[in-house]
């Protein structure tokens, strides 16, 4: 949980840099992909029973909310005019590529363990096979 907490600081921190010195939305990027990512394991973790300090969680989430805040603040007051919608758009877009990164992801392993547990059959059959043909060899007496 403290890495999460640690990952939004630091991308918040660059997030913050990049407004105040006036740079597009788009060259923050990764700091702002980091910052959501972060938030969303963190709400995951927080929502997880078992997941330790239930004080720790609602704190880093508090903490995060705080961040969000102040880049909304800072976007209104100090950015061009429409950068916190583009922003939540970016936010919107960035969390709806991670549930497909994620899909993609859960596929790929799928299909890994499809394959191997049909090549441990190939595998099985071709053992049993050739213990069938040694058996009928050695019966035959030409083993």
């Amino acid at each position: 949980m403290l890495a999460e907490i640690a990952a939004a600081n630091a991308a918040f921190s660059v997030l913050k840099q990049a407004i105040t010195n006036g740079k597009e939305l788009a060259s923050a990027g990764q700091a702002i992909a980091e910052f959501v990512g972060a938030k969303e394991k963190l709400e995951k973790k927080a929502n997880k029973n078992g997941s330790g300090s239930d004080l720790e969680a609602f704190m880093g989430l508090e903490r995060i909310r705080e961040q969000e805040q102040a880049i909304k603040e800072l976007m209104i007051y100090t950015g061009r005019p429409g950068l916190w919608s583009d922003f939540q758009k970016f936010q919107a877009k960035a969390r709806v590529q991670r549930r497909e990164a994620e899909v993609a992801a859960a596929k790929r392993r799928k299909k890994i363990v499809e394959g191997t547990i049909i090549a441990a059959f190939v595998a099985c059959c071709l053992a049993v096979l050739g213990a069938l043909a040694a058996l009928i060899l050695h019966h035959q007496g030409r083993l």
